[in-house]
């Protein structure tokens, strides 16, 4: 449902906040998606959101849980710059 709401949004242009892709990215974490995971992160850094440590923490997490470790360390080294 989140992730139907969040492609709704774009496709509207209605630029979801912080709190909207932390949502996004629990929402992927917990269907284990990597793939729609790495597309919000994508969006995530387009919109210049990547410095918030609450969608740092989530995405470190999300990928975590998605099996991608690489990933995950890499989101918290960016983090910690």
């Amino acid at each position: 449902e989140a992730l139907k709401l969040f492609r709704q949004m774009q496709q509207e242009y209605v630029k979801p906040n912080q709190v909207t892709a932390v949502s996004i990215l629990k929402a992927c974490a917990n269907l284990a998606a990597l793939e729609q995971g790495k597309h919000i992160h994508a969006y995530i850094i387009e919109c210049g959101y990547e410095s918030d440590v609450f969608v740092g923490s989530t995405l470190v997490g999300m990928y975590a849980k998605c099996g991608s470790i690489l990933h995950a360390h890499e989101v918290f080294d960016k983090m910690s710059e």
